[in-house]
């Protein structure tokens, strides 16, 4: 049966699937990355999955993948196939593309940043199917953007496109890793809200779903935390939406599991700031952590379209 690997690699974890060529999950797998062994065993633990798939596909469906997605963090050059930085692994320029095509035998592989790669398949299976025009913006350990156009993902002039974590909302806000202060993933990610509510609690291990169960509790301090997120992240929104006048409104990421404690503040928030520009459907993610990965298989299927075309 044909079919193509998919990889999500994040910080600690990797998930992937043989996907099939009407999307069909034919098999799925979980490892962790290693990065504790250093960013050399990272690419190693990589290429040994990826490996471990290929062979369960030939076990499994009678033949080898015919081309293999992956999604990972930090900056992506896509066109040369090289993961260029990403701080939570280590990494600094790796040929994944190339040592991934040599380990799997010469397949062609599709390399992608890991939140465009999960707003390519929010867009096209996921929340925003239908959707001409869409962003996706998970809220998670930081903030980014995949901005979505007919069926693909815009990754902009030097593969930067969508980082809307960096919008400066508070100039005289908290100091960001970007080098600037008061960015929009410094007020209002899933870790931002960890960190205010653990100060504003006195329980240095409450994090932002102790926030959001406190928040509907009722608890004045949690409100106060909270609606200052959502204040914040309204301000980014309508920022973005001014600029690219999306249809939808994907929100994903740890924060959106709170549903309804967040979507009704957050619709209410931008509302309230819009004056000429039009609102868009904001909804929350619909593949939750498998975006990723199913992203990836569509980054492999689109490669091999992309050839044939050729």
């Amino acid at each position: 049966m044909k079919h193509v690997i998919a990889l999500d690699v994040g910080g600690t974890g990797m998930k992937a699937a043989l996907v099939g060529a009407d999307g069909t999950l034919l098999h799925e797998a979980r490892r962790a990355t290693g990065r504790e062994r250093g960013p050399d065993a990272v690419v190693e633990s990589i290429l040994t999955f990826a490996a471990e798939l290929r062979a369960h596909g030939e076990e499994h469906f009678g033949e080898s993948a015919v081309a293999a997605g992956v999604a990972v963090p930090g900056i992506v050059d896509p066109e040369n196939g090289v993961a260029v930085y990403a701080a939570n692994l280590g990494w600094r320029d790796v040929p994944l593309r190339t040592l991934l095509g040599e380990r799997l035998g010469g397949v062609p592989v599709a390399l992608g940043h890991d939140v465009r790669t999960g707003g390519l398949a929010e867009g096209r299976i996921g929340a925003g199917r239908g959707a001409d025009r869409f962003l996706f913006v998970p809220l998670g350990t930081g903030i980014a953007g995949a901005i979505g156009i007919a069926g693909t993902i815009e990754a902009g002039a030097h593969g930067y496109a969508g980082e809307i974590g960096h919008i400066v909302v508070r100039p005289d806000g908290p100091d960001c890793g970007c080098g600037q202060r008061g960015c929009l993933e410094t007020l209002a990610s899933a870790s931002a809200v960890s960190r205010a509510w653990a100060a504003a609690s006195g329980d240095p291990e409450a994090d932002a779903a102790d926030c959001a169960k406190a928040v509907e509790s009722g608890d004045p301090a949690a409100v106060r935390v909270w609606q200052d997120a959502v204040d914040a992240l309204a301000a980014g929104l309508v920022t973005a939406l001014t600029l690219l006048d999306p249809r939808t409104l994907i929100i994903g990421g740890g924060l959106a599991e709170a549903a309804e404690t967040l979507f009704v503040p957050l619709r209410a928030a931008v509302e309230e700031r819009v004056t000429f520009q039009k609102l868009p459907d904001i909804v929350p993610a619909a593949l939750g952590d498998t975006a990723g990965c199913l992203g990836a298989g569509l980054l492999a299927w689109d490669l091999l379209s992309t050839e044939v075309s050729a």
